[in-house]
């Protein structure tokens, strides 16, 4: 979830990376953060809005709150604050947000380490953005943030290159996602309703506090 704002020729998304949990350190929300505005401003993508084209550049802050409570995730009113709790260990041991458009969601920890797009993509989801139908994109290059772990792709874009096409090694290296110029474009930026000071909300509050994941 984020804010976005019209300044000049630029078209702005603001959003505050807020992490709480055991595994969470402020050295981590830092990382995250940049992991996240690395990648999504990395095709320096543009949009269209009002026959005008504004350059689209995410600006994300990372924080890290070791005192956050439930209360301050169910009241929170303010579009740019994202909540995600960060353990060591997870349901089905994968990250996840809470739902399309959401601000809310829990993560793995080691799916966020050496400059994962993990947090890249999950980022996108909280902007409104599924995964793509096809799952088989051999013969398109490189694959968007969106695609998830399974994808069948050309095999440069495999966890081993010399594997067979869904065999063990076979699907797509998350580390070789990147955010398209089609990325942006989904998001349908030209469809938000800005305010007369020139802010909209990009996604919605879904509000949900996560209590550590303990296997029962």
């Amino acid at each position: 979830m984020g804010e976005a704002e019209l300044s000049g020729n630029r078209l702005i998304i603001h959003a505050s990376i807020i992490i709480y949990g055991d595994a969470a350190t402020a050295s981590l929300a830092e990382t995250i953060a940049g992991d996240i505005a690395h990648y999504w401003n990395e095709p320096e993508g543009t949009a269209e809005i009002h026959h005008h084209t504004y350059a689209v550049e995410f600006a994300v802050k990372g924080f890290y709150n070791p005192a956050l409570t439930p209360v301050e995730v169910y009241e929170n009113t303010n579009p740019r604050n994202n909540y995600f709790r960060i353990e060591t260990e997870a349901h089905g041991n994968i990250s996840s947000v809470d739902g399309l458009g959401s601000n809310t969601g829990y993560f793995k920890l080691d799916n966020l380490l050496h400059h994962s797009t993990t947090a890249a993509h999950e980022f996108g989801h909280t902007l409104g953005l599924d995964h793509p139908r096809m799952m088989d994109i051999r013969g398109e290059g490189q694959p968007g943030i969106m695609y998830p772990r399974g994808t069948i792709v050309d095999a440069v874009y495999q966890y081993d290159p010399a594997a067979k096409p869904h065999g063990p090694g076979g699907t797509i290296n998350p580390h070789t996602r990147r955010v398209l110029q089609k990325d942006i474009d989904h998001l349908k930026l030209n469809k938000l309703r800005f305010n007369t000071a020139g802010f909209a909300v990009v996604g919605e509050f879904s509000s949900v506090w996560h209590e550590k994941y303990t296997e029962s």
